[in-house]
């Protein structure tokens, strides 16, 4: 692939995975504004949501789309700061991408 088409397909999957984010958004700052509301405590309100396969659907979901669309941003402004060849800024990307995939599962393990 040449370079106009990478950047084309980039383009492509941080938009994509910012409409997949963004009601994903919308619903989490929901959910923390009601337990907020209920003065829940971090046990209790992994004790609601345990075993709860929906929330982990949803939290899996919500790690993929926010480690694709943060990865794509930061290189993007990373390109912007430093003048880098485009292997090592596909290389950072994907490293903090793949770091942010790895620990966002790893905290949704929990919720199983």
């Amino acid at each position: 692939m040449d370079n106009r088409s990478t950047e084309f397909y980039l383009f492509l999957a941080q938009r994509v995975s910012a409409l997949v984010l963004a009601p994903l958004i919308v619903v989490h700052l929901i959910t923390i504004i009601f337990v907020s509301g209920e003065n829940l405590s971090a046990d209790e309100i992994l004790l609601r949501t345990q075993g709860n396969y929906y929330w982990a659907f949803y939290y899996g979901l919500f790690v993929i789309s926010a480690s694709v669309h943060g990865a794509i941003g930061l290189r993007v402004v990373i390109q912007e700061i430093f003048v880098l060849r485009q292997t090592y800024l596909n290389v950072i990307a994907s490293a903090v991408g793949l770091l942010v995939l790895i620990l966002g599962f790893r905290a949704i393990t929990i919720l199983i």
